[in-house]
């Protein structure tokens, strides 16, 4: 192939190199030069245009990338009309993409000009998903670089794997503090997981933490049909020898592989009963967000068998995204979760009261603010912090003797967000959490916020603590030091609710009567309604 600058007549044949502009010209990249391009070409003044000519035994580059892209795509896969040098490749159905890695090396050793790009291997895949793509960099190679090419492609190097498991069984093991909640949440999480293969759940088994029971429900669900047993303990597997494993083997199973070099996922067991997979899933698999266990779940799912070797090999990229249900490094167990903030918000200024500041409204004698600051001091909450804003002194004033912090928000009159920053930003570093409690709300008593806190538990994955009352969810609202920043990027007068569905996977509910966690003192018509109650 030829390539260089030449004279408008010279160039016939060739191809544009570069998009050219000048005066009302404009001659487009990859354009071939005719008589009607050199005449434009002679009549803007231009000189010299850079072009490419093939020689003897080249091919152009559509020519080449469509060889190639066919030559690599095996079953499942689709290949695009080349166009611009490049041809794409995409799933014609959903599955698990497969990837003979060594020849694509192969086909990208050949030469510079040859590029061949893939995702990532067993990527599980939707059907019209691009998984590929040639791009010939210049605009033709030398016939004997393609036809080396497409020699080294050999047999299905791109191809898609078709999900072949339907029947999926899962068993949940007991054991006390582990609420129903947290299963039935791991079950439609589960359930979203295995929808995009067309699998199901065939049946749901749930039993104590103990081998002979869980051999006992493992077996049954191999009778009933399952393709794969998914069992989620209640506590993560130690060992070989752990109860998961070990009731396994009791069934006449046997165990493949224990752990693995991805993180979240390390504790997981892959086994077999009955010719049948068996999964020991790791605690990060109640989680929605990508941890290992999705990595060999979809393999299982393609009737792709995970081998020692590969599972070891998946370290490198193995670290993935925090999820924040995870526990925290073993640094201070004893303390974690122990100390926890108050933080009273007291800076709004009661536009729905039509004047008075609600806060400064008494109800038995007492002025509303005080109540709930009180009830805070009250409780197991290590420090309280006061937010104020609107009639700082006033507020500060119904406040005195009582041992709080004081915390003034000069934006108080953006919202309620810019008070929840404020006393967020005001949080001791030596507290886990805090707990974000309502001036206003006269009914919450240390009781309730003594419940949320011991309900914090981030060695459990409790990481939000909401009360809840006949499916209804109420304030205050304990949230871990791991939603801080989060918490910081609230803005005008929307709360934080957002982030109590966006990581509903973090949240631990405390069942309330009545309706103390939901009664606000808004309106003059609702404080004397409290009075007469």
């Amino acid at each position: 192939m030829k390539f260089g600058p030449a004279s408008p007549r010279d160039a016939i044949g060739g191809v544009t190199v570069h998009t050219l502009r000048q005066g009302p010209l404009v001659l487009k990249k990859g354009t071939t030069i005719g008589p009607a391009e050199v005449e434009a070409l002679t009549r803007a003044g231009i000189k010299d245009v850079v072009v490419v000519r093939m020689e003897e035994g080249d091919v152009s580059e559509d020519v080449a990338a469509a060889s190639i892209a066919l030559a690599v795509g095996g079953e499942g896969i689709h290949v695009e009309r080349a166009f611009t040098g490049r041809a794409n490749l995409f799933a014609a159905r959903p599955g698990v993409l497969v990837i003979d890695r060594a020849a694509v090396d192969r086909i990208n050793n050949i030469d510079e000009a040859i590029t061949f790009a893939t995702l990532a291997a067993f990527k599980p895949v939707v059907e019209g998903e691009m998984v590929g793509t040639v791009k010939i960099i210049p605009f033709g190679v030398e016939g004997s670089l393609r036809d080396a090419a497409v020699k080294a492609a050999g047999h299905d190097v791109l191809k898609i794997a078709p999900y072949v498991i339907k029947r999926v069984g899962i068993v949940s093991t007991l054991l006390p503090g582990l609420s129903s909640k947290v299963i039935d949440k791991t079950l439609r999480v589960t359930a979203e997981r295995l929808a995009p293969a067309g699998a199901g759940i065939i049946a749901e088994r749930r039993v104590q933490h103990e081998e002979r029971a869980l051999s006992a429900a493992i077996k049954e669900l191999l009778c009933l049909g399952a393709e794969l047993v998914i069992v989620f303990g209640a506590s993560a597997i130690a060992d070989r020898r752990d109860v998961i494993p070990a009731a396994v083997t009791g069934i006449g199973g046997e165990i493949e592989h224990f752990g693995m070099p991805v993180d979240p996922g390390n504790l997981l067991l892959i086994a077999r009963a009955g010719g049948v997979p068996v999964l020991g899933a790791p605690g990060c698999a109640r989680s929605p967000v990508e941890n290992g266990f999705d990595w060999v779940l979809m393999r299982l799912l393609a009737g792709i068998k995970v081998t020692r070797s590969e599972l070891m090999g998946m370290g490198v990229g193995g670290l993935l995204m925090e999820i924040v249900t995870r526990p925290q490094p073993r640094a201070k167990p004893e303390i974690e979760g122990n100390n926890v903030a108050a933080i009273v918000l007291a800076a709004g200024r009661s536009t729905r009261m039509g004047g008075p500041n609600k806060l400064l409204a008494e109800l038995d004698g007492k002025k509303l603010v005080r109540i709930a600051t009180e009830q805070a001091l009250a409780s197991k909450a290590s420090e309280v912090i006061v937010v104020t804003g609107h009639q700082t002194e006033l507020v500060e004033q119904a406040l005195e003797g009582l041992k709080v912090k004081f915390v003034r928000n000069p934006d108080f009159a953006g919202g309620i967000a810019s008070s929840v920053k404020s006393g967020i930003a005001a949080v001791p570093e030596t507290c886990d959490g805090a707990v974000v409690c309502l001036g206003d709300m006269p009914l919450i008593d240390a009781g309730l916020i003594d419940r949320l806190i011991d309900g914090f538990a981030p060695d459990r994955g409790n990481l939000i603590v909401v009360p809840v009352s006949e499916g209804r969810r109420g304030n205050p609202v304990l949230w871990s030091r791991r939603f801080f920043r989060e918490l910081m990027t609230l803005d005008g007068d929307v709360g934080a609710r957002h982030l109590i569905a966006r990581h509903a996977e973090a949240v631990a509910e405390v069942p309330v009567d009545g309706e103390s966690a939901f009664l606000d003192i808004d309106t003059p018509q609702a404080l004397e309604a409290a009075r007469r109650g």
